[in-house]
């Protein structure tokens, strides 16, 4: 269970030609894209507020500072392994060449578990804010095809309407899995134009609220502490870091395509560290506006602050955009989660730990297409069926845990192989990686209760198909098992 994948290994399948391999098309821009397109998300619209709010006033811009900070220490450990191990996987396929086939496993089953729910609640989330959107021309859907079976809402003449399904949801998972399924460059087309159009929405708030900037809005720019540790001062700063660390997460996705990039030795760190750079100073520049646009106590309670900024100044429209923001913000998050699931479960399945059909590659797009269709089903149908109070909010906890073992892997690494070839190195180590473990272990002991159960629960399931399934089944136990056949008599040694 502890043996590990020789890094030559793993190299060598990511250059091997065959029907089961996958097409390199992606350059750093296709990469840095990627990793915009699931970090900016609606999250910047609601959590910004609540942030500043609640616990940082003013001085949100530096919980975002701090946050990247934070960041930036799991980013450059990533930066190093997609650039040493050009394989999909992701952290899954990082542990499995430093941690062990147990470890490598337990990673891998929960990011299926953090991209799956995660995909499931935004496409529910789009459903929602569709509705809405639509509703401001005219234009009505049936609650009972925008409704889970255990829904409700109330019509227009009072009555209580029970839900059958949430179609959109479940169309919206069904369309971006037609263009995964495509290509990868094809996919990389479509996210780029999305992410251009929703980082042109938050250009055209940061450009139009700089004029309506109101320079008392920044006194006192850091809030006196009101006794109570968290809720404003220097405590307050801290914990708004915290909570707006969770909008930065999604540069790790970058990674999963890796075994999909040119040259990626060169452009895996420019799409990991570019993407992280560009979205934390969008980020600052936003908070900065909004904040100065209205008083930090105005977004106290509030579930859309940025509504709140927009009513200061005589363009009302800017609501409508911002909404359609969240929607094509949504899109590129669904697009890359589904993206990013598949490819792990693709290199499960070519070690040998998950069934064969989720590393079948298709004859023409060479994509995992049937891994495609099989998440795209139970996607949909949990989209299309489960009221979003039980699918849950889509949160960190799994990414968190895969941070933290990504970042004990290069300290492993350089210990076993200090002369491995690495294309980026990872600088300051051993402060980096240790710096990357103690801050996704903070941010991770903040977490609620429930979502440790859920990720307990889980990964009880996970062990047990890996002791059933997945262990015997190993491409890795299998070779280690005809090592130990003698010639003699066949029998283990």
């Amino acid at each position: 269970m502890m043996r590990i994948k020789p890094i030559s290994v793993l190299l060598k399948e990511s250059t091997e030609d065959g029907e089961n391999t996958l097409r390199r098309s992606l350059g750093p821009v296709n990469l840095i894209l990627i990793g915009i397109g699931i970090i900016i998300g609606a999250g910047l619209f609601s959590l910004t507020g609540i942030a500043a709010g609640q616990h940082s006033g003013p001085a949100v811009t530096i919980s975002f500072i701090i946050a990247a900070v934070g960041c930036t220490f799991a980013a450059l450990c990533y930066a190093e392994f997609s650039a040493m191990i050009p394989v999909a996987g992701s952290a899954y396929t990082y542990s499995y060449a430093t941690l062990g086939e147990l470890f490598a496993w337990i990673i891998g089953w929960d990011l299926v578990l953090e991209y799956s729910v995660g995909a499931a609640t935004v496409a529910i989330s789009w459903s929602q804010y569709l509705t809405k959107f639509l509703s401001w021309f005219h234009l009505y859907l049936p609650p009972q095809l925008t409704l889970s079976p255990f829904e409700t809402a109330k019509s227009a003449g009072g009555d209580v309407v029970h839900g059958i399904i949430n179609l959109p949801a479940a169309l919206i998972v069904v369309l971006i899995t037609s263009i995964i399924i495509r290509g990868t460059k094809g996919s990389a087309l479509i996210n780029a134009l999305i992410v251009t159009l929703k980082v042109g929405v938050v250009l055209v708030f940061i450009a139009v609220g700089w004029s309506y900037i109101n320079p008392q809005n920044y006194h006192p720019y850091i809030p006196q502490n009101t006794g109570t540790w968290g809720e404003y001062g220097w405590s307050g700063v801290l914990r708004g870091a915290g909570l707006v660390f969770f909008v930065f997460i999604g540069f790790d996705a970058v990674s999963t395509a890796a075994q999909e990039a040119k040259n990626p030795q060169r452009n895996m760190p420019i799409g990991i560290i570019g993407s992280l750079v560009v979205c934390t100073i969008l980020f600052i520049l936003f908070a900065h506006v909004m904040t100065g646009m209205a008083n930090y106590k105005e977004f106290i309670g509030s579930a859309a602050p940025v509504a709140i900024a927009i009513e200061k100044t005589h363009y009302p429209w800017l609501s409508k955009a911002v909404v359609l923001a969240i929607l094509i913000g949504y899109t590129s998050v669904i697009l890359v989660d589904l993206l990013g699931q598949s490819r792990v479960f693709f290199s499960m399945s070519k070690d040998g730990l998950l069934p064969k059909v989720f590393s079948e590659v298709h004859p023409r797009f060479r994509t995992p297409w049937k891994s495609n269709i099989v998440l795209c089903a139970f996607i949909a149908l949990f989209a299309a069926f489960v009221p979003i109070r039980v699918v849950g909010e889509m949160t960190s906890i799994g990414t968190l845990l895969a941070f933290v073992m990504v970042c004990a892997g290069i300290l492993i690494l350089r210990k076993k192989q200090p002369d491995a070839i690495r294309p980026f190195r990872t600088p300051w180590v051993p402060l980096i990686p240790v710096l990357g473990i103690l801050t996704c272990l903070a941010m991770m002991a903040f977490l609620p209760g429930d979502t440790w159960l859920r990720l307990f629960i889980w990964l009880v399931l996970g062990l047990a198909f890996y002791f059933f399934y997945g262990r015997k089944h190993s491409k890795l136990n299998a070779e280690v098992n005809n090592v130990n056949l003698t010639p003699e008599t066949g029998a283990d040694e």
